[in-house]
């Protein structure tokens, strides 16, 4: 099985404190820690699974710049088979279609029967995977938890829907998934692995190589604009209630009226 993993480099939420910089148009980026997006990392360990149980190769491409090589080597690293770097001045700035119309022009120079990507991989907006399925006119799942492949031509896929539940369905192959995080336990890379991929060679497209016009992508072609970035004023802290349960439960609804809650 041939299968394509979109694979993202974003700031590390755990190593970094995000601040907004002075005059509200971005992040401060100077000093920040970078990895691979988490729901990403899901999607590779998932796909690098399917790979060991029923053949085929791993792709993980990305859309970026130079620095997102090294997102590509940690997840060869990990195990999957090759990288590609799309890369390109123009796909700067570009919104969840934009990233979309890069990646399917990359899809279509191959033949791919299986595509994956994080649930959340878009500044999470959640919208890559879907429209990307979209424009490839290919069955789409979302917020996918569990996959087995039932054949060459299908999968069974179990999707998180409300209250904790799983929803599985069959899904005819070639399709697009979205992976939840907790699907799997996407293993460790070590130094080793690292220094293995290390000289291996990605190969790296721009927008003349996709056949993609410079004012589709990017800032140009974008019609989401981010406006501004703010942290929200502090509200004021909970009130804790003590007393017995029943007590509590009685002051809980006697502010629950007050503040108009219920009648």
């Amino acid at each position: 099985m041939e299968i394509l993993v979109c694979v993202k480099r974003v700031p590390d939420t755990a190593e970094n404190e995000i601040e907004v910089n002075n005059d509200g148009s971005d992040i401060s980026r100077d000093d920040l820690v970078y990895s691979v997006n988490e729901w990403d990392n899901y999607a590779v360990e998932e796909a690098i699974q399917i790979r060991d149980n029923v053949g085929g190769t791993v792709t993980v491409i990305s859309v970026g710049d130079d620095d997102s090589e090294e997102v590509l080597r940690r997840e060869m690293a990990m195990g999957a088979d090759k990288g590609i770097l799309l890369s390109d001045d123009a796909f700067n700035g570009s919104d969840g279609k934009g990233l979309a119309s890069i990646l399917k022009a990359e899809v279509e120079k191959g033949k791919y029967d299986l595509i994956m990507a994080g649930a959340q991989a878009d500044a999470g907006a959640g919208q890559v995977g879907g429209m990307l399925a979209a424009m490839l006119d290919l069955p789409y799942a979302s917020l996918v938890n569990k996959v087995e492949v039932v054949d060459d031509k299908k999968l069974k896929v179990g999707r998180e829907v409300e209250g904790g539940n799983v929803e599985m369905n069959d899904i005819e192959l070639p399709c697009v998934l979205s992976i939840q995080t907790g699907i799997n336990e996407p293993r460790y890379v070590g130094i080793r692995g690292i220094r293995k991929v290390a000289s291996v060679e990605i190969p790296v497209h721009n927008a003349s190589d996709l056949g993609i016009s410079p004012d589709t992508v990017g800032g140009a072609g974008s019609r989401v604009k981010v406006l501004d970035y703010f942290v929200p004023d502090l509200g004021e802290g909970a009130e804790m209630l003590e007393g017995s349960t029943e007590e509590i439960v009685e002051k809980l609804v006697e502010l629950l009226k007050a503040k108009g809650g219920i009648k």
